[in-house]
Formats: C-alpha cells, sequence, structure tokens
C-alpha cells in the first residue's frame, strides 16, 4: 500500500548516511573498548578481593559459575531482545546492568558492608551485561557480507586494548587507592557509557548495510522469548558445524584464561599488579602478535591468535548463515559459548589443576585441536546462508 509506514527495521540504508554510518562504527568500537577495559579491570581485582574477604578456591569457584550461569541464561534472550528492541536499547540495556554491577562491587570492597553477600549480589545484573555481542550485531548489521570479516577483526583490537589497559589500571589502581578504585572507575565510566549510547547509537540498524539480507515485511515476528525461534537458528545446517566448532575448541582456552588468575596468584605468586601487567603483555601479543623468549611468552603468542583468528572467522560464518534479522540472537548464542565455559570452567578447571598441574590445560588443548583438524578435514564447513532463514 503506497501509504503504508516502512517499519523501523526496514528503512532505507539513506537514513543513516555515509557519515553517520561511520560515526556510529567508531563509537561502537570506542563502547565496546570501554567496556572490555571495565571487564577486565574487574577479573585483575576479583581474586584479591576474594581472598581479602576470605573466600577460599571452591567459593571463589562458586563465584566464576554464578557469573558464568546468568550470562549464559541471559545471553539468547539478550540477543532476541536486541533484534526486537534494537541496537540502542541493547547497548544502553548493557552498559546501565554493568553500572549496576560495578556499584555493588565496589561497595563489596566497603569494611562496613557485608562483602561477601555483596559479591554474590553484583553477579545479578551480568545476565543483562552482553555490550560485545551488541556491538557486534551494530557492525554486521552496518557493513556488508564481504566487509564483515575485517569489521568485526577490528573489535580484535578493541579486546586487546581491554586487555592491556584494563588490567594495567586493575592492578596499579588497586596497588595505589585500593581495591575499591577500579571498581569506582568502572561504575563512572559504564554510567558514561550509558549516556553515549542511548543519545548517539541509533534506535535500529537493522537493513542498514546495502548487503544485508533484512527480513521479508509480512513475514510474522516470533516473541522475544520464543525458545524455538532461537533453537531452530541452531539446527540450521550451516550453523550446526560451526557452533560445534566454536564450542569445542574454544573450551581448552578458556579453562586455562579463567584458571590463569589463580594460577598467577598461587603459581607464579603474583601480586594484583604484577599479574596485570602479565595481563598487559598478553593483550599487546593479541593487537601485534609479539614474541618473548620465555617460555610461557612464547606461548601465549599462539594461543592469542588462534582465540582470536577463531572468534572472528566463526562470528563472521554464523552472521552470514542467519537473516539480519536474527543477528542479534546469531551473536547472542554466540557470547553464550563463553559463557557456558565460564559456567563449568572452574569446576573442571580447578580438578585438573590440582590433580595434575599447569601442564594439563596444554595437553589438553593439543588433544581436542587434534580432533578438531580430523573433523574438518574430514567434512569441511559451509557458510552459505540456509534458504530456510
Amino acid at each position: 500500500m503506497q501509504g503504508a509506514a516502512v517499519p523501523r527495521s526496514h528503512q532505507s540504508p539513506s537514513r543513516l548516511g555515509a557519515v553517520g554510518r561511520q560515526g556510529v562504527i567508531l563509537l561502537t568500537y570506542l563502547l565496546a573498548a570501554v567496556e572490555l577495559t571495565c571487564l577486565f579491570m574487574q577479573f585483575s581485582i576479583l581474586p584479591y578481593l576474594s581472598r581479602r574477604l576470605g573466600l577460599d578456591s571452591v567459593t571463589f569457584g562458586y563465584l566464576q559459575t554464578t557469573f558464568g550461569v546468568l550470562q549464559l541464561l541471559g545471553g539468547p534472550l539478550f540477543g532476541r531482545f536486541a533484534d526486537h528492541s534494537g541496537a540502542r536499547a541493547a547497548l544502553s540495556l548493557s552498559f546501565l546492568a554493568a553500572s549496576a554491577f560495578y556499584l555493588l562491587l565496589a561497595a563489596a570492597c566497603s569494611p562496613a558492608l557485608p562483602g561477601i553477600l555483596l559479591l554474590f549480589i553484583s553477579r545479578l545484573p551480568s545476565a543483562l551485561m552482553h555490550s560485545l555481542p551488541a556491538a557486534q550485531m551494530v557492525i554486521t548489521d552496518l557493513t556488508a557480507p564481504e566487509e564483515r570479516p575485517a569489521a568485526l577483526g577490528r573489535l580484535g583490537l578493541c579486546f586487546g586494548v581491554g586487555v592491556i589497559l584494563g588490567s594495567l589500571l586493575g592492578g596499579t589502581l588497586s596497588t595505589w587507592c585500593g581495591l575499591h578504585c577500579p571498581a569506582v572507575v568502572a561504575f563512572l565510566a559504564n554510567v558514561l557509557g550509558t549516556i553515549l549510547s542511548f543519545t548517539c547509537i541509533p534506535a535500529s540498524t537493522k537493513g542498514a548495510s546495502g548487503g544485508a539480507q533484512a527480513a521479508q515485511p509480512g513475514a510474522p515476528k516470533p516473541s522475544m522469548f520464543d525458545l524455538k525461534a532461537i533453537t531452530r537458528l541452531l539446527l540450521l545446517p550451516s550453523v550446526r558445524p560451526v557452533f560445534f566448532v566454536k564450542v569445542a575448541s574454544g573450551f581448552p582456552s578458556g579453562l586455562f584464561m579463567i584458571m590463569f588468575s589463580i594460577i598467577s596468584m598461587e603459581f607464579f605468586q603474583l601480586e594484583a599488579a604484577q599479574a596485570g601487567y602479565l595481563m598487559s603483555f598478553f593483550g599487546i601479543l593479541q593487537m601485534v602478535l609479539m614474541s618473548s623468549i620465555l617460555h610461557l611468552c612464547i606461548l601465549m603468542p599462539g594461543l592469542v591468535f588462534s582465540l582470536c583468528a577463531l572468534n572472528v572467522v566463526t562470528d563472521s560464518m554464523l552472521t552470514k548463515a542467519v537473516s539480519a534479522a536474527d543477528t542479534g540472537t546469531m551473536l547472542g548464542l554466540s557470547a553464550s559459548v563463553q559463557s557456558l565455559i565460564r559456567t563449568v570452567g572452574p569446576t573442571i578447571g580447578g580438578f585438573l589443576y590440582r590433580s595434575f598441574g599447569v601442564p594439563i590445560f596444554g595437553y589438553v588443548q593439543f588433544a581436542v585441536n587434534f580432533l578438531i583438524f580430523l573433523f574438518l578435514w574430514r567434512k569441511p564447513v559451509s557458510h552459505k546462508k540456509d534458504k530456510t532463514v
């Protein structure tokens, strides 16, 4: 009908304009770097805060598992919310939840308050903390399929910036000003991120790329809580093998990264600032892939490079395998892989570390990668879009 209004998710790409699109993409990179910096500040102080509060390794594992379970449950639903409500609402909600997260974490650092209780309560907002998948959705929506791998790869630079700045700031600020200082800085940064997301990110980015395949206007839109719509994506023939590779290959390295804070504190006897410097070195490796003569630092370039390449390639293939209307859900499912690892990782990683020591993580990584190599050798993974989407 000539006078019918065009839905927001199907508006013309010219609404953003060339300059506006690039501005939104750059702002999205900035917001992702800010959130990742805050996240790694939290990672750098959490083991030391837990030790100061008197938590043993088992209770610390429960704390990590709580964070992983909440993110695992919230990831797919957050993806559906992003597809339904748009990029502005998704990023704003993520930064708002992160603000509550870091405010509670700062309160847990106060000796006058019940620190252990507040530390566990601070995990609750993490169910909605998914700024990286939201940023990936924006980048995916605003880039053509042939440009997508490079655009998503630049988010790896944001991740490297987050590792470097977050680890440095977390270790340095906690040493100079106390454990509460990184949490307060992260809270203020996320409040600023909430304001920028709400005022500068467009309400919807769907259909803003000329190469994107938008959903048909007449097609019924499933509910945000429709689990069948979520599982349908995982059962697509072009999604199943890619998702399997992402889960299987990311699990061993994820175990090591989860246990690294404990390994650095117990095995290497590092203080908070020293652990922050080492994590910053790993962040530099992720950005420029440098090498070192130290045994641990010789191993890390391969690990960091494989994680970067794996995440970029699989995320690009998964988003190409679904329609533009489902990119948020697909990226939410993809982010849930790390949440799944964080859920079971502390228990499995703690058992392996206590029983076999640090080398076991290398053995497991080698065995899993070799099996995945055989799987890919026998069955090449296709990234063509399914006709049923």
